[in-house]
């Protein structure tokens, strides 16, 4: 038996939100597999076998348990120490295999089936198999709706009473769909057992009144929980007023959260306790893992194992805790002893000390939440799975994160682009490339430049905020305010001085101000205001309002305040105020109104210390409002490439490569990989002598150039690798001769290699890049080609998939990009070209991820059409993608 691949081993969400472990079978397995087997129903074992068969003989039962990982696979899904389902493949055909499954009786219906089966087929694209076939009794209808239901096109055959079921298992745009719809569903559903639990059991709590069990149990009696509380001691009867219970045994009854603060070496027991008792989810206070070193990551990695492998999810260890505030719950499972008022506000934070400052902050502002998670260590639970849950949950309009790093940042971008449709989603910044990681937090690196995150979230629409501050700056707008329908901005207030300082931020900002301001007197009296402030909201120019007051002698502060929230409740139009030096004035900007089912609702202005403030948080709502109504494009389907000649290229370039080494294909093989995907590279003849090169320039017919066959000098006409332009045998003669007595100068070749090129036709020379990132995926970057592009790192990166709108985004979003559409009186080039070489290239290293680095150096764009002069691809044997075609937790 060979050892099989890591990767193949995952923890998974089930579609009920339990979790569970997949890996390959091994001969260990052995008796689990015949429990498993002995326990089905007569019914489901003839549906699996097509014969009763009570017990596995012997020798099926080894030979279901030894494979070979590669021509017959078999995995299987375990909780705790019991198999719950089985899928397998056994190669008929160098292309083709046979798929079968096995799924226990009692945990049919929680898409074991659909699960194992995306890894499987994930699995058998490795081995080279390119499509499954299987034979199904036409009553096992829930396995032919695994099948049917995946998203591929599925053939069906009946022969000799048997549903005959054949598919290609390379991912459609239909099966990707399907898999992330499950995932998201299975993620969000898990989060909630998380946050609404009907019954908390407090483990580890002392009788000292200042130690953490005990403040979380009055926490949560202060906050008055809906469901059973129950604390587990060994020798206490109560416990801050709580009854005690000696263990998990004597509880009355099941608890769906168990809340633990116990030493860091004793957590794994406890949490395998409670996995025995039911528990569906654990919270972990205790500190002393990852975030102490290597001893306390392997105690992490335990628990957290531990915790899977029987089907419940972690928040933590080293949490703050976590808060849900709607009525039919009210839990305050946290270390904050004070909470802000239920509201619209969902927010994560990966830090303890700054979950209290969140907390306290949006209390202060006024500002209610709907669900507060502490991940501390984000062991398990993480931004991501709570970005599912809030995309479901009615009660959250708004979404603020406090990432100091993300794992799976291509899995984030992927979600948070959904969720960003709906509703707003603000992260305070913070290391998230994974430079300086935090204690506890492992994530993987990038090598690329540390905007390229920045670009990355603004793809998916998400908005970044450097503090606390800016995000409650914006996350005000967003809970009280409608988006705003556009970039006018009206400007009010009894101060010319602060009217020009706000006019001038706001332009600054993308905002416009096609109106003047208007400045009213000082010392304004309230009916004035009023008046002034009705005919700017009656304006048709305008689709926001900024606010401003500072103190005088005129009308009062709170007088000014209670007529902005009126008439601004009146208006749909978005706005913002700034009360300079005023405080204790909120009351006042609160209006109630009734919905249109005769709710009493209430609608408050946001008011801010500073003007600066108002502004910046107006300008990112605008950009964010303006994001969503936006046509994000539709993303590329291609017809005309050839994902099996691709596959046979990289098979090729790959074959005994050492792992983890880059691989460089050859130059004619990359011509090939391209060509299958629609791209064609500008003919060119490699020479290593004047004759050869004549010859060559005679085949593809002058004018041609001259590049040197090196990377130092390919690229560098500065340096004489690259003469252009030639157009007779004679100056082909001396440029050739010259190219290479400057590549035996600089590199020692006595017999360099010179390529001789068709000329491209004048135009913008463009860089485009494509591969594999360690950190976010399959990216692709855009720039124009030159040193000072390079230099300023004017360079455009988006994660694949693209559409074609993001595509051509990336295009028009570099600073050169002038040069591109008319700069000084030049001609407009055409984009188009450029534009669709992105797009297939988007396409290629979302389906192949052994693509380290793909570059084109460089495409010239001219004015009617597009050309590749020169091409290199780096693979890697084995990839290191963490979000690809099969669903685990990560």
């Amino acid at each position: 038996m060979e050892d099989y691949p890591a990767g193949w081993e995952a923890d998974v969400v089930l579609r009920d939100g339990g979790t569970a472990h997949l890996r390959p079978i091994t001969p260990d397995d052995a008796a689990a597999l015949a429990r498993m087997h002995e326990a089905q129903s007569p019914e489901s074992v003839y549906l699996r076998f097509f014969a009763p068969l009570p017990r596995l003989p012997q020798r099926d039962l080894d030979r279901f348990v030894n494979v070979d990982h590669h021509d017959r696979v078999a995995l299987i899904m375990l909780i705790g120490d019991d198999i719950i389902g089985v899928g397998r493949f056994d190669r008929i055909s160098d292309t083709e295999a046979e798929v079968a499954f096995n799924i226990a009786d009692a945990h049919q219906g929680r898409g074991i089936g659909s699960i194992l089966l995306e890894h499987l087929a994930a699995a058998a694209r490795e081995s080279g198999i390119q499509r499954f076939t299987a034979e199904v009794l036409p009553q096992n209808r829930s396995m032919l709706q695994v099948f049917q239901a995946a998203g591929y096109e599925v053939s069906r055959g009946f022969d000799d009473g048997v549903v005959a079921v054949k598919f290609d298992i390379d991912p459609t745009a239909r099966s990707i769909e399907v898999q992330a719809s499950r995932e998201h569903r299975a993620e969000a559903l898990s989060v909630r057992t998380v946050l609404h639990p009907t019954s908390v059991a407090v483990i580890g709590a002392s009788r000292k009144r200042n130690s953490t069990g005990h403040l979380l149990i009055r926490n949560i009696t202060a906050a008055k929980f809906t469901g059973d509380l129950w604390v587990v001691h060994p020798e206490a009867d109560q416990i801050a007023g709580v009854q005690a219970y000696p263990s998990l045994d004597a509880l009355p009854g099941k608890a769906d959260l168990a809340v633990i603060a116990v030493p860091a070496e004793s957590v794994t027991e406890v949490v395998k306790d409670c996995a025995v008792h039911g528990v569906k989810a654990v919270l972990v206070i205790s500190s002393g893992f990852a975030e102490t070193g290597p001893e306390g990551a392997e105690l992490q990695r335990r628990m957290v194992a531990t915790s899977r492998a029987y089907g419940m999810r972690v928040v933590g260890p080293n949490s703050f805790g976590l808060v849900n505030e709607a009525a039919e719950i009210s839990l305050n499972a946290s270390l904050a002893p004070f909470l802000p008022a239920s509201g619209t506000l969902g927010l994560f934070s990966q830090s303890g000390a700054l979950g209290t400052a969140l907390l306290a902050a949006a209390k202060t502002r006024g500002l209610g939440i709907s669900t507060f998670v502490s991940a501390g260590n984000r062991a398990d639970l993480s931004g991501n799975d709570l970005l599912q849950y809030w995309e479901e949950d009615p009660a959250t309009q708004t979404v603020g994160l406090y990432l100091e790093s993300i794992g799976n940042p291509r899995k984030f971008s992927r979600i948070a682009r959904r969720v960003s449709r709906v509703k707003p989603v603000v992260v305070i910044k913070s290391d998230l490339t994974g430079r300086e990681l935090p204690p506890g937090h492992i994530v993987r690196t990038s090598s690329l430049a540390p905007n390229t995150l920045d670009q990355v979230l603004e793809q998916a629409g998400v908005i970044r905020a450097d503090t606390i501050h800016q995000l409650f700056d914006l996350t005000q707008v967003f809970s009280t305010q409608k988006l705003p329908a556009g970039r006018r901005v009206g400007v009010i207030g009894n101060s010319a001085a602060m009217s020009t300082l706000i006019m001038q931020r706001a332009r600054s900002e993308g905002l416009r101000v096609d109106t003047e301001p208007v400045s009213l007197h000082p010392e304004v009296d309230a009916e004035t205001f009023r008046t002034e402030l009705d005919a700017m909201y009656a304006r048709d120019d305008v689709d926001s309002l900024i606010v401003t007051f500072t103190p005088s002698a005129g009308a009062e502060e709170s007088e000014i305040a209670t007529l902005l929230s009126e008439a601004a409740a009146q208006s749909e139009k978005t706005t913002v105020a700034c009360f300079l030096g005023i405080q204790g004035v909120r009351d006042e900007l609160t209006s109630y109104l009734k919905d249109q089912d005769g709710n009493r609702v209430s609608r408050t202005v946001p008011s801010y210390i500073g003007p600066e403030d108002a502004v910046w948080a107006l300008a990112r709502a605008t950009d964010y409002s303006r994001w969503r109504a936006a046509d994000h494009g539709r993303y590329v389907e291609l017809d005309d490439i050839d994902d099996k000649a691709v596959r046979s290229i990289i098979d090729s370039a790959l074959d005994g490569a050492p792992l983890g080494t880059p691989v460089r294909i050859e130059r004619d093989a990359t011509r090939e990989l391209l060509r299958a995907y629609g791209i064609e590279v500008l003919p060119y003849i490699a020479a290593s002598s004047v004759d050869e090169g004549l010859a060559a320039a005679e085949k593809i017919g002058y004018p041609v150039a001259l590049k040197a066959v090196t990377n130092v000098l390919r690229h560098r006409m500065e340096l004489g690798g690259v003469r252009l332009n030639i157009d007779s045998p004679e100056e082909l003669a001396e440029d050739f001769a010259a190219v290479q007595r400057i590549i035996t100068q600089v590199i020692g070749d006595d017999e360099p290699l010179v390529d001789v090129q068709a000329m491209a036709p004048h135009g913008v020379p463009c860089v485009i890049r494509a591969g594999e990132d360690p950190l976010l995926g399959p990216l692709l970057s855009f720039s124009l080609a030159g040193d000072t592009t390079e230099l300023l790192g004017d360079v455009s990166h988006r994660v694949a998939p693209l559409t074609d709108r993001e595509a051509e985004d990336m295009i028009r979003t570099v600073k050169a990009s002038p040069r591109l559409f008319g700069y000084r009186g030049l001609p407009p080039m055409n984009i188009d070209p450029l534009i669709d070489v992105l797009e297939r290239l988007s396409v290629l290293v979302e389906r192949h991820p052994q693509i380290l680095e793909l570059v084109i150096h460089p495409m010239i764009a001219t004015e009617t059409e597009g050309h590749v002069l020169s091409a290199r691809v780096d693979l890697l044997s084995d990839p290191t993608r963490i979000d690809g075609t099969r669903r685990l937790l990560s």
